[in-house]
């Protein structure tokens, strides 16, 4: 260690620097470990909230000009890693070992819901976090064929192990019958089947656990609710008015059963021709934002019409994992960091 410079003026420097998105310096917020002065080459690690954090770069040159600034420092080495915090409401009701829940709903169906549901999971996955994807729509489970997955699981210790797809666990009605086969169930059985997939399927501890809720207001949402303290709910929309209608029915159930709102996504927001770049609004644009603006709710961005979210759906490769680089890969990717951002601060901060 420098004779002139001490530990104690490094911690001193980076509790002047505020992580963006909770408002809080590092310090305060526990986010400094290890740090070691060697030669004048100062080096700390930063513990993320999330591993999707989207302000890392940010937080990385602001900690490393503040130790800079510091007399006798010739250089600065920062190293990550991420502790994603637990949701303290999880354990109010049933505590299935997850630490984040995030449901993922829509007032109606055809817009694209498990499609976001799927990519928002393997998106936080793909980041380094530890996710489970369940897919809730008992009636019309579609999470198999969107992960390319069709084995069935099997049971340890009395516990159902979920099956992998895209280095995320998973389980859907999908896997235990029949391809084709209709689930003709009436709402106390929907109820007891979310009711074993939420307590009988060995999670383990993930990061997130992303439930793809079926459309609309019914048993399904009802009973998740009562079931599990959900840390919050993503609301998938289209623009036009006849599915914005449903947004405001979604936003007041989930309220009225005391979940958190995180936010509202407009999917199939615009086209782009391939061909000669020209934009069109097949289904009208802007109306997902204003929606959220008008409900008071956060408005987590818009995902482009895209053939290759179908294709990827259809394939059993999602567009994140097949075509990263696309347009509407790039923004689910966006939103799932806001989502895992917005998640952190409801934790640390309640």
């Amino acid at each position: 260690m420098s004779a002139n410079l001490a530990e104690a003026q490094v911690i001193e420097a980076l509790s002047h620097v505020i992580e963006p998105e909770l408002h809080k310096d590092l310090v305060t917020l526990k986010m400094v470990r290890d740090v070691r002065i060697d030669d004048e080459v100062v080096k700390f690690t930063i513990v993320l909230t999330t591993p999707a954090c989207p302000m890392k770069d940010e937080i990385e040159s602001t900690a490393r000009a503040a130790v800079m600034a510091l007399p006798g420092v010739k250089d600065v080495e920062v190293t990550f890693y991420s502790s994603v915090p637990s949701d303290p409401r999880l354990v109010g009701k049933m505590d299935i070992g997850v630490k984040n829940a995030v449901a993922v709903a829509s007032g109606k169906g055809g817009v694209g819901k498990s499609t976001i549901a799927v990519n928002l999971a393997v998106s936080l996955a793909n980041n380094g976090a530890s996710v489970s994807l369940l897919d809730a729509d008992i009636y019309g489970p579609n999470v198999p064929m969107m992960m390319g997955v069709n084995e069935r699981p099997h049971s340890l210790n009395n516990r159902i192990q979920p099956v992998m797809g895209h280095g995320v666990k998973l389980m859907s009605m999908g896997f235990l019958i029949d391809e084709g086969a209709p689930v003709i169930w009436r709402g106390p059985m929907i109820h007891s089947a979310l009711r074993q997939f939420l307590g009988e399927v060995d999670w383990g501890d993930p990061d997130y656990l992303v439930v793809d809720l079926p459309p609309g207001t019914g048993d399904a949402s009802l009973s998740l609710a009562q079931s599990l303290s959900l840390t919050g709910v993503v609301i998938i929309t289209t623009p036009q008015d006849v599915a914005l209608a449903d947004v405001s029915k979604s936003i007041a159930m989930f309220d009225q059963l005391e979940v958190p709102v995180l936010g509202v996504v407009e999917n199939m927001s615009y086209f782009t021709c391939e061909h000669c770049g020209q934009r069109t609004d097949i289904f009208g644009h802007g109306g997902g934002q204003a929606m959220a603006e008008r409900m008071k709710v956060p408005f987590l961005g818009e995902v482009p019409l895209d053939t290759v979210v179908r294709a990827g759906g259809d394939s059993g490769n999602p567009v994140v994992v097949s075509n990263p680089e696309a347009p509407a890969a790039q923004a689910i990717a966006q939103i799932a960091s806001k989502v895992a951002a917005t998640i952190s601060v409801r934790d640390l901060l309640g």
